[in-house]
């Protein structure tokens, strides 16, 4: 069976959801297990010494002065994660939870949390059998990260709390129990090592990179299909425009368009009408999806760094013979990126519903009939489907404002700043699905306009077209359409629409 090498250095985001999303198996490195080894004697060694070093031998927080006594040191430990896990509202889903239990393993196999391998290797066999805690989603202010879900999540570790485990909701001792795993006792910095970290937001965070880089690039080809279904120019797609504003994404974008409508029977039908120009919703497409893109790269690249940081506190540093307590918990540089990308991917949803509006509307549609239905007054064909697509636009307005620009100072002003990146975080799950909706109607309504049209358009967005059709006929009188719709949010989230493209031989970059 295949097997992702975790070694704390050179975890990809597409390991990460492969590993969320299709139960890949996980083993720590050679080189990681010597490392936590290392790093675990020289935290035996300190506290042996009776060094003051906070998290070992302190109490956490405000409580940073106290010096815990040595026999109460894996109290303190335990005490830790009973007290903070106090997250409320709906859990995690178990995907985003196998993507938060993993990129916790990335972070200890770096060899500077002070973990015992033992406690490590638990929580590797915890994913590996699918055991998976039952994790809260709000309760974290993004610093010291996103102690209380993560506490959530080694609560299970020692055999408490809840757990998902083969579909069944059960207490974390039972689904231990019955996954043949035995719950660790844990010891000196434990606790600590455990809840102390970024990885809820990162979780999040990379799965919602993945899952935005696939709706752009199948936003490129519903904008393609509803261009053609417009009897739309793609002139402004020509690469010369591009390559004098050379924004990564744009080009990518304009270059995608431009070849889904290549080789277009509907395109050719109408080459010497006298339309000079679309609206902007057309024609600035390559401009809007681009800088969507360019946003999802420089998540991408922040991303990258930050599930192969070591991000709890304090860290160790045995070679140099250190504990050094600092700040990498802080989920600013998080925050920002999932704003960001709640804020770009808003605009996806944006233009695709000003689209819609296009195709729907008898004064702008160039011939199409209103609303799309066969029967106008009798029917109404897509006229309230768009209605759905403009509440979520507009939900979007609302969640798109950054969280991470707040701070509510907690722990008796000890943590006098906080990011905030878990709002961040689910405001951005919300507008995911929010985005994935929209595009769906976009999906059926273009869909519904090449049928009208009745000229093939690209063998590439035929194509696109189909994969609709296999689930979704053409709308020849009102219907219930709600579970139709949930069919075309289907496709979307799964990919469908651009896999089928991408398998007619035309690569969308």
């Amino acid at each position: 069976m295949q097997e992702i090498i975790i070694d704390g250095n050179s975890l990809s985001l597409e390991a990460v959801a492969q590993v969320a999303q299709q139960n890949t198996r996980i083993r720590l490195s050679e080189e990681s297990i010597a490392k936590v080894k290392y790093c675990r004697e020289y935290v035996e060694k300190v506290i042996a010494n009776g060094d003051t070093v906070y998290g070992l031998t302190t109490g956490f927080g405000k409580f940073s002065s106290v010096c815990i006594a040595k026999e109460n040191i894996e109290e303190l430990q335990v005490n830790l994660i009973r007290s903070h896990a106090v997250s409320v509202g709906a859990p995690y889903s178990e995907e985003i939870t196998r993507a938060i239990m993993l990129l916790r393993i990335a972070v200890l196999a770096k060899g500077h949390s002070g973990i015992r391998l033992e406690t490590l290797q638990t929580l590797v066999q915890m994913l590996n059998l699918g055991v998976h805690p039952i994790i809260p989603m709000r309760g974290s202010v993004g610093a010291s990260g996103d102690l209380s879900p993560l506490s959530h999540l080694a609560l299970v570790l020692i055999g408490e709390g809840e757990a998902i485990y083969q579909g069944e909701r059960l207490s974390g001792e039972e689904a231990m129990r019955r996954a043949s795993i035995q719950p660790v006792v844990l010891q000196a910095k434990e606790g600590l090592a455990l809840n102390n970290g970024t990885q809820v937001m990162a979780a999040i965070g990379v799965l919602s990179l993945i899952q935005g880089e696939t709706l752009c690039k199948q936003a490129d080809i519903l904008a393609a299909m509803t261009i053609d279904g417009l009897q739309g120019t793609p002139n402004a797609m020509n690469p010369l425009i591009h390559n004098v504003r050379p924004h990564p994404g744009q080009i990518a974008s304009a270059a995608n368009i431009h070849n889904l409508l290549k080789n277009s029977n509907l395109r050719n039908s109408h080459r010497d009408c006298d339309n000079v120009q679309d609206a902007y919703s057309l024609r600035c497409t390559p401009q809007v999806h681009g800088a969507v893109r360019d946003a999802l790269a420089y998540a991408r690249g922040v991303l990258e760094i930050e599930i192969n940081s070591a991000t709890d506190n304090p860290l160790i540093f045995p070679e140099e013979e250190m504990v050094i307590s600092g700040g990498n918990f802080h989920g600013e540089p998080l925050a920002i990126v999932l704003d960001t990308m709640a804020i770009a991917l808003s605009e996806l949803a944006n233009i695709s519903e000003r689209r819609m509006e296009q195709i729907l509307n008898p004064a702008l549609s160039r011939g199409l009939p209103p609303f799309l239905a066969f029967r106008p007054g009798l029917d109404s064909g897509f006229m309230i489907i768009q209605l759905t697509a403009a509440s979520l636009v507009s939900e979007n307005k609302v969640l798109a404002h950054p969280a991470s620009v707040d701070s509510i100072p907690t722990s008796a002003n000890q943590e006098d700043h906080v990011s905030m990146g878990s709002v961040s975080a689910i405001k951005l799950l919300q507008i995911m699905e929010n985005v994935s909706t929209v595009l769906a109607i976009e999906l059926m309504i273009a869909a519904q306009a090449l049928d009208i049209r009745a000229i093939e358009s690209s063998a590439a967005l035929e194509t696109a077209k189909a994969t609709l059709r296999e689930f979704v006929p053409g709308l020849v009188e009102d219907r219930v359409m709600y579970p139709e719709l949930n069919l075309s949010i289907g496709l979307i989230k799964q990919g469908a629409v651009l896999r089928s493209v991408e398998e007619t031989g035309l690569k969308i970059n």
